[in-house]
């Protein structure tokens, strides 16, 4: 197989896993709530996916090297959709526990490892605009699994059996990878946590955008209804998110080839705090509120492209594999962090305190970045 059949093999599987994914998360909050269980318990159990990330990631690049990264994908992909049925048999919420932790330790496992594949095997020269088609393909497949939820709806057996069936459609495209796909033979590598203070340009860049990713879909809509528009008005704010989000993967994939990314991580970062931090000032009914909303999340979110390309241009073998387990460890510390930094903004100065919460963030990791460029300008002078 060759080396651009491999990759796209390693997109197209994620990008289904994706699929399957993102019909679960609402599907399983839907499942909780018709049967009684409080809100507070909810988002309890949903964090426990998280948990599940921050111990799994350290033993990623182990796994790989011991089972090899076709078995350890697809087993992965099977953990997955078990525990996604095990949702729905388990006549007990205390079950939904280790299920989730299952469920979240899988996923840690599925996109560490197919990010480590497409960042191996990329060329240098093309990683921004082969990891910006892999970033797009993933939101375009997220994007499905609610349309999919909303044909079968909710209830019943349907829903988790599609669920599990999509998943494991993903193992496909892995067992036809057959040739090349990287491989780790060196025992040495460097911890997880030591990726922070190596590259915490490209790392951070992760717990940002997680952070961000999930304080938008949870406030933004909020914001738009404490503001005065209508809840089809407030829900259209976060389509515009959705779409600037897919919009400038690629292109600013494309101009991270051509650039230093750490520069063009600072650039980003700083355009997202500007751009969050003049959104108070903006009128909301002003068609340049959606237009500034698609612009600023379109190019916070290309974060996460660029700082996994600085990562496959930073490290090689176990410790690229080590490097992005980190990158995604941070992401998930991000996905739980961001909502109740944004909410406490917001409750602090409603509704405003959400936009400056979110350019703060922005602007603490631009500072970082700007810091790493200087120290290593003072280096090279």
């Amino acid at each position: 197989m060759s080396r651009t059949a491999s990759i796209a093999a390693a997109i197209s599987a994620i990008t289904v896993v994706g699929v399957g994914i993102s019909l679960s998360i609402p599907l399983l909050a839907l499942e909780l709530e018709s049967r009684g269980i409080a809100n507070k318990w909810i988002g309890i159990n949903t964090a426990v996916a998280g948990i599940a990330t921050i111990f799994t990631a350290p033993f990623v690049p182990l796994l790989v090297r011991k089972m090899g990264l076709r078995a350890l994908l697809v087993g992965a992909i099977i953990l997955a959709a078990a525990s996604l049925v095990g949702f729905k048999a388990a006549p007990s919420f205390l079950m939904w526990f280790p299920l989730r932790f299952a469920f979240g330790a899988a996923l840690c496992i599925l996109f560490a490892v197919s990010e480590f594949w497409i960042n191996a095997l990329a060329p240098p020269n093309r990683r921004g605009l082969i990891m910006g088609i892999y970033a797009t393909a993933l939101s375009l497949g997220a994007a499905l699994g609610p349309t999919i939820l909303s044909v079968l709806g909710a209830s019943g057996w349907a829903p988790y059996l599609a669920g599990a069936v999509v998943l494991l459609l993903g193992a496909i495209p892995i067992l036809l990878a057959r040739g090349i796909t990287p491989r780790i033979h060196d025992d040495s590598h460097h911890g997880v946590l030591t990726f922070v203070r190596r590259s915490p340009s490209a790392v951070l860049a992760a717990l940002v955008f997680g952070a961000i990713e999930t304080a938008v879909m949870t406030f933004l809509p909020l914001y738009g209804l404490r503001l005065g528009l209508s809840e089809t008005s407030a829900a259209l704010l976060l389509t515009a998110a959705v779409l600037g989000n897919v919009a400038f993967q690629i292109p600013i994939g494309l101009i991270s080839d051509k650039v230093d990314r750490r520069v063009l991580l600072f650039c980003c970062s700083l355009a997202g705090a500007a751009g969050a931090f003049t959104l108070p000032f903006v009128p909301v009914s002003s068609p340049w509120f959606l237009a500034m909303i698609f612009l600023a999340t379109g190019v916070v979110g290309s974060l996460y492209t660029v700082g996994l390309a600085h990562l496959g241009e930073r490290f090689h073998g176990a410790d690229l594999a080590a490097a992005n387990a980190a990158f995604v460890m941070l992401y998930s510390v991000g996905l739980i962090a961001g909502p109740p930094l944004a909410g406490a903004g917001m409750d602090l100065y409603n509704p405003y305190g959400f936009a400056f919460v979110i350019s703060t963030m922005l602007a603490v990791y631009a500072a970082i970045v700007a810091g790493r460029l200087m120290t290593r300008g003072r280096r090279e002078a």
